[in-house]
């Protein structure tokens, strides 16, 4: 048997190490192959190509990219045409990946949408792209999979995978310690996975934690890099702001770290389930592009951005988006972040609503049930191919 992989974000290529691992426990020979990332390629994949290098968002972002994202379409059509896999698994990177359902669909490949596109929150009309392409979806998140059931789509709801990566995520209790050495109060920074989402929010953030640094001195940053280079940009920026604060810069920490803090500032993003199943308060924030604004304008079609809220359908983690006007925003930020430094029951009190909703969404073992489903409806397909 193969599979064909194709995800191209640091989040999706963790998805797809991890079912990778779950699909050859049940098949021992299996093959796997595709677009994907470090971690995919670890497990022994063929991987085509590091698309985690191109893991942006947007249209702004992706438009100078557009001819390499071509490029990179037309090499995954030549390579379904040569190798034929078993099925083709998608996981989320929706702008790239449909043009590879389109491809696997015309050659008569199956296409599975692991962690599919949220269509259910932007450009809803695309639900058409996916009856006719999808051959069936295996959806993270209970109102997702309702929202594909209500539109008639073949739907599963197997559970959200970051939850089991974070059950399973061994701790360095030794560096959690080495955080609160002195006593000190953490505010952490998270400002992203993606170059454009630390580009774009690092200098809000640094603005808030000058203000917070003034009012709660007591209070230390760390900050949480996904890359070496992500990480010297950070400390270039605070550099260039002039001032002392008790800040700190870290890669490949971004557990402990949420693990360890009183609250936090992050970037949205699928970071927000760590801060969930740990149940720290955040504010959560973003920077759009002008254009990205405008088009979220004409697309959106839900009233926020991070899980939480979306999953309760109301703003418990404080928002904050925007485009210009970085003091403006960062003192949004801060008045949330000086409202649990400052009041001890509105920080219990958050923290008390985070634990009923994990306890309500929490659920293990996403990686197995979408391995089991997505062997069952390859075997179908292989079924209903053979008796015509």
């Amino acid at each position: 048997m193969h599979i064909f992989f194709s995800t191209g974000d640091p989040s999706g290529d963790q998805h797809a190490a991890h079912l990778v691992r779950a699909l050859r426990k049940r098949v021992p020979g299996i093959r796997f192959s595709g677009f994907g990332g470090p971690l995919l390629k670890e497990t022994g994949a063929d991987v085509l190509y590091p698309m985690t290098d191109l893991a942006v968002m947007g249209v702004s972002a992706v438009l100078p990219l557009l001819k390499t994202f071509l490029g990179l379409a037309k090499m995954g059509r030549r390579y379904l045409e040569e190798h034929r896999p078993d099925a083709v698994i998608l996981i989320d990177y929706p702008g790239f990946n449909w043009h590879i359902a389109k491809y696997a669909k015309q050659l008569g490949i199956p296409v599975y949408f692991y962690c599919p596109p949220q269509i259910w929150a932007w450009a809803g009309w695309r639900i058409k792209w996916v009856r006719k392409y999808i051959d069936g979806i295996l959806s993270v998140l209970k109102f997702e999979a309702k929202w594909y059931r209500d539109r008639g789509v073949q739907v599963e709801y197997v559970g959200h995978p970051f939850f089991d990566q974070i059950s399973n995520k061994q701790l360095d209790e030794e560096f959690c310690q080495s955080l609160r050495k002195n006593g000190e109060r953490l505010v952490g920074l998270l400002p992203g996975s993606r170059r454009h989402e630390v580009t774009g929010n690092f200098e809000t953030m640094l603005e808030m934690a000058r203000s917070i640094h003034r009012d709660h001195p007591d209070v230390r940053f760390p900050v949480a890099c996904y890359k070496e280079n992500q990480r010297d940009w950070c400390l270039e920026q605070y550099q260039k702001l002039g001032v002392t604060l008790p800040i700190d810069f870290y890669v490949g920490r971004t557990s402990e770290i949420i693990a360890t803090m009183d609250c936090c500032a992050m970037v949205s993003g699928s970071v927000s389930l760590e801060v969930l199943a740990r149940n720290k308060p955040a504010v959560v924030c973003y920077r759009a592009s002008v254009l990205n604004y405008l088009v979220g304008k004409l697309l959106v079609t839900v009233k926020y951005m991070s899980l939480p809220n979306l999953m309760l359908n109301r703003e418990l983690l404080p928002e904050v988006l925007y485009i210009f006007n970085v003091p403006k925003h960062a003192a949004r930020m801060h008045a949330a972040i000086d409202r649990w430094l400052s009041n001890p029951q509105a920080l219990h009190s958050i923290k008390q609503e985070l634990e009923v909703l994990r306890d309500d969404v929490m659920e293990l073992g996403a990686s197995e049930k979408a391995a089991d489903a997505i062997l069952k409806l390859v075997e179908q397909k292989q079924i209903t191919r053979a008796a015509a």
